[in-house]
């Protein structure tokens, strides 16, 4: 087979992004990327793309319409397809057996029973979802049970390493492109068409091929492993604030060694995202699923630093305003879990102002990319707030920082924007409330200079010293 249509069942983070740079990279091949969601399919075909990537837009304009398409017709893209990738969502399970740990597979499942109802020919089906160990098998029995005569299938592992920020030049220039599949003829001969597609742009000695087993692990390794590095940095800041180390030196130091390496020790809030937590509490049920209860512990432990990280920072901010926030306001700087993406799956100002709202506060929020639906839909989510409409009273969304800083006592800076480094904070500092706060959860901006100004300024793994000369005490800020 050679492969000259490709579907993607799921036009998500993964979907989107991957199928997009696969159409560009491969003019001759024609990809097809279908959804469910009439909404979600309506903007990717519209000038306002469902998610924000950087250079995703010129991707996908430069394809769109010509070898890239998006669709609700999932009967013919898969009628027509020689390779399908199930790239749906895989969240973790809220009720029944492994409720919390375990990761959800009725998508994955609905899928390739959708495959089998309407496939007539033979198909490469790649999964590209993250997936426990050993879901591959799941899927070919679902295939195997309900297929056609004459109509065969090969399952492969082809999961995604992309970080949300740089997905486009993570997928350009991957540092590997993993491809697990059956040890058979075969199976040898789907891994070899799916690196044919991929070696359009990735040289071949990046493209590494393994069991389907050792693949679909591989994924929740990496995930997890990298979590695993932040939570030991944030570990040491707590260290640090108590020793008068600072964290940066620290890491500095720690990442020249070439064995350890520099990546992923920016100590920070907290991790968040729709993967690390995910995928190390997959593990974690894998491992006790496996009585490997020792295992399981050890990365529950990352779990716990994360969120110790989170309250610890929050309770901070609460000691550090006289011990009550109840009826002030505070700013929250950056809602996205990171930079570069208006995703806000797990992010750490869900817990900021979960628990700065349960302490009374009222909050105003700006990010530069994240919806204010968005915002509103995950604080008053049944899993954080009991009462919404009391929420919705206290929170406003504005659309620049000046704005939302106006008037607060305090400012917490959630995510690493690179625009909060630019800010006039003089012209920010007459504006507020005093004494004015500012908490930096992200370690980005100039600590020194703000203190100048007459900040009380705190932030991760360093202490800092107060104000040398306040400026104005007031409690009218001069706006």
């Amino acid at each position: 087979m050679v492969v000259k249509n490709i579907c993607c069942l799921g036009a998500g983070y993964v979907g989107g992004p991957t199928c997009s740079v696969i159409a560009w990279k491969c003019p001759e091949i024609k990809v097809t990327v279908v959804d469910l969601s009439k909404e979600r399919i309506a903007q990717w075909n519209s000038e306002k793309l469902p998610i924000y990537e950087p250079g995703l837009d010129d991707v996908v304009k430069a394809c769109r319409g010509k070898n890239l398409f998006f669709s609700n017709d999932i009967k013919t893209a898969i009628l027509d397809a020689d390779l399908i990738f199930i790239s749906v969502n895989t969240p973790t399970k809220t009720f029944g057996n492994g409720k919390g740990r375990a990761p959800d597979l009725k998508y994955v499942e609905g899928a390739a029973r959708m495959i089998a109802d309407i496939a007539q020919s033979n198909k490469i089906v790649v999964e590209k979802s993250t997936v426990p160990v050993r879901a591959a098998e799941s899927i070919l029995n679902i295939l195997s049970a309900n297929q056609r005569p004459g109509v065969s299938y090969q399952i492969l592992s082809n999961p995604e390493f992309l970080a949300e920020g740089t997905a486009i030049d993570d997928l350009l220039h991957a540092d590997r492109v993993l491809i697990g599949g059956e040890d058979s003829p075969e199976g040898r001969a789907a891994i070899e068409e799916l690196c044919s597609v991929y070696e359009h742009w990735i040289p071949r000695k990046n493209i590494l091929t393994t069991n389907t087993w050792s693949s679909e692990l591989s994924k929740l390794a990496a995930n997890a492993m990298l979590a695993q590095r932040i939570s030991s940095i944030n570990s040491l800041s707590a260290v640090c604030e108590s020793t008068g180390a600072d964290v940066s030196e620290v890491a500095r130091a720690v990442g020249l060694d070439s064995r350890i390496g520099s990546k992923f020790l920016q100590a920070s809030i907290g991790f968040g995202g729709s993967c690390f937590q995910k995928d190390i509490l997959n593990l974690i049920y894998i491992c006790e699923s496996l009585n490997l209860l020792e295992v399981a512990a050890y990365w529950q432990q990352v779990i716990d630093m994360n969120e110790y990280q989170k309250s610890r920072f929050t309770a901070k901010v609460i000691e550090s305003l006289f011990n009550t926030v109840s009826g002030k306001q505070v700013a929250l700087l950056g809602f996205a879990f990171k930079k570069n993406t208006g995703d806000t799956r797990e992010s750490p100002a869900i817990h900021v102002a979960k628990t700065l709202l349960d302490e009374g506060a009222s909050i105003n929020i700006y990010d530069p990319k994240v919806e204010k639906s968005q915002i509103i839909d995950d604080l008053t989510n049944p899993s954080i707030c009991e009462f919404p409409e009391q929420v919705k009273s206290r929170v406003k969304i504005f659309e620049d920082a000046y704005s939302a800083t106006a008037g607060t006592h305090a400012i917490v800076l959630c995510t690493e924007w690179d625009e909060f480094i630019t800010y006039d904070y003089n012209r920010i500092y007459k504006g507020m409330m005093k004494p004015a706060f500012i908490f930096d959860g992200r370690k980005i901006l100039n600590h020194e200079e703000l203190i100048e100004i007459g900040f009380h300024v705190q932030t991760i793994g360093k202490k800092l010293s107060r104000p040398r000369s306040p400026r104005c005490w007031s409690s009218k800020p001069n706006i």
